[in-house]
């Protein structure tokens, strides 16, 4: 029996299908709940959209310029510093003069120095920052570890990641580098040694191979005593072990010194010798050294530390071929010295005569009465000398000196650091009051500004924010650089920063293996 299918209805024509009208938009008469306000908004949303674009070129192209001016203020600084143009204003360092003249905060004056220094040895990066493509947080996170070998690698992740990248691949660099020296402490605890030697001019050599572990304390030990000398002027603290110390030259018990002990030291340089790092070092040790010898001694050995100094009568008096001054052992002094010793030093000196009999013995301290030191303290606040902001470990200097009659009162004492009671008794540099102000004066008599000046073009025309703008963009050009708004933008894109193959690749081009 054949069974077929039927289907209980007639196959469906296309043509019996419902048809179905296309969507027609309704008729502009329809519309009544659309805003009427849309396309007025729409148009206010794009021209803030078209604002802000226009606003965030003008930032990003600005800071390519302010990059470049950077650049350029820096390689400045490097120039002024090496040719030691701050010594002539009788400053303590190039970071000081930034401070003083520009404004500067003191730490980064000192941040800025050291870039500008690290830079001159780094041209790749150096030239990547003039045309504007790398910012100063940048560089002067790079300028921590860069050298020769890994100067193309840190400049590539500098140009293509972010501040953030290049930080945190220094500080790793600079982990992994101490982790690979770690492995040479044995070696280097078997090759330790201190040596010393004293020259036929009487000063002495040191030299000295120490343990990472002791190294580590000298370290700590200088840069505390630097911070001291830092805060206090850059001289090493001869005086008791006090912070407000004055000068022994400030007492009211005079000794019997002879009148020709004058004010102003004669045949003095024009020129104050600038401090190298080796020298800031050297007085950071003889800080230690001194505060560790003033805490050494007893009440039953008091005095067993102190410098006595015997000063020859003639030599006070500038007697041509006098015998001078001399240490207890028998070692030279310059006249001058001695003066600035007694001022701020444990120091005795003993005036003698032909036969070396004693005419004069100063006492080892001599102080300011405490009203008359709040007085000077209230008034001054630190140190006076142009541009100096130092407020600890000052001296009181008496303008006419006490030998020559001065009196310990407020209106012949001025507040000075060590540096720059250096300056006075030593450098040259003079102090004196005119019409009631405290003025001083180079080595050539020429007085030194109160504040900085103003030098030419840098302050000619209007000074508003947007001329300055203007100004350095014209500056920049002028010194054939072409920037725009892409010049310092980061090239980074989100991608993953691998920093161990980023501190791989910079250990091994440093030399590590």
């Amino acid at each position: 029996m054949d069974l077929q299918y039927t289907p209980s209805h007639a196959p469906v024509r296309d043509a019996e299908l419902p048809q179905v009208r296309a969507f027609e938009p309704p008729a502009a008469s329809t519309r009544q709940f659309a805003h009427p306000d849309a396309d007025v908004r729409m148009a206010e949303r794009q021209r803030k959209e078209k604002a802000l674009g226009a606003l965030e070129t003008q930032i990003t192209e600005l800071w390519g310029h302010i990059n470049a001016a950077t650049a350029h203020f820096l390689a400045l600084v490097a120039e002024f510093d090496r040719r030691e143009g701050w010594a002539q204003h009788g400053m303590a360092s190039c970071a000081q003069w930034l401070n003083w003249q520009c404004g500067i905060g003191a730490v980064a004056a000192r941040e800025k120095v050291r870039t500008a220094r690290a830079l001159e040895a780094l041209p790749k990066i150096q030239a990547a920052f003039g045309e504007g493509r790398l910012s100063y947080s940048k560089v002067r996170a790079l300028t921590r570890v860069a050298e020769a070998e890994t100067e193309d690698t840190l400049l590539h992740i500098a140009l293509n990641g972010t501040a953030a990248h290049v930080e945190r691949t220094v500080r790793g660099f600079r982990r992994v580098k101490r982790d690979l020296e770690r492995d040479e402490a044995e070696a280097m605890h078997e090759r330790r040694y201190l040596d010393w030697r004293q020259d036929s001019d009487g000063s002495v050599r040191i030299e000295a191979r120490l343990t990472p572990e002791v190294g580590e304390l000298l370290r700590k030990a200088l840069e505390a005593a630097h911070a001291q000398l830092d805060q206090r002027g850059g001289d090493a603290d001869t005086s008791d072990a006090v912070p407000a110390s004055v000068s022994a030259e400030t007492s009211r018990t005079r000794p019997a010194l002879p009148p020709c002990w004058t004010a102003t030291p004669e045949n003095v340089s024009a020129e104050t010798p600038p401090r190298s790092a080796g020298q800031r070092r050297v007085d950071a040790l003889e800080h230690i050294v001194q505060r560790f010898l003033a805490g050494a001694g007893s009440r039953s050995t008091a005095g067993a530390h102190e410098v006595v100094v015997h000063i020859a009568h003639d030599a006070l008096c500038d007697v041509p071929e006098s015998s001078g001054a001399e240490f207890d052992n028998g070692r030279p002094l310059a006249v001058e010295t001695t003066r600035r010793l007694g001022c701020d030093g444990a120091l005795v000196g003993v005036v003698e005569g032909a036969k070396g009999e004693p005419l004069a013995v100063g006492r080892r301290t001599r102080a300011v009465p405490p009203a008359i030191r709040r007085a000077l303290r209230v008034r001054d606040g630190g140190c006076r000398f142009p541009g100096c902001d130092r407020s600890r470990y000052v001296h009181a200097h008496h303008i006419k000196h006490w030998a020559d009659g001065g009196e310990t009162a407020l209106d012949n004492l001025v507040t000075l650091c060590s540096f720059h009671h250096r300056l006075v008794h030593e450098g040259g540099y003079g102090v004196h009051v005119d019409g009631g102000e405290i003025k001083f004066t180079r080595p050539d008599g020429r007085v030194i500004p109160a504040a900085g000046k103003e030098h030419g073009e840098c302050f000619r025309g209007n000074t508003s924010a947007a001329n300055g703008a203007q100004r350095v963009e014209a500056l920049n050009t002028a010194r054939g650089l072409t920037i725009n708004a892409g010049t310092a933008r980061c090239r980074w894109r989100g991608e993953r920063m691998d920093y161990d193959i980023a501190i791989d690749a910079l250990c091994r081009q440093a030399g590590y293996q």
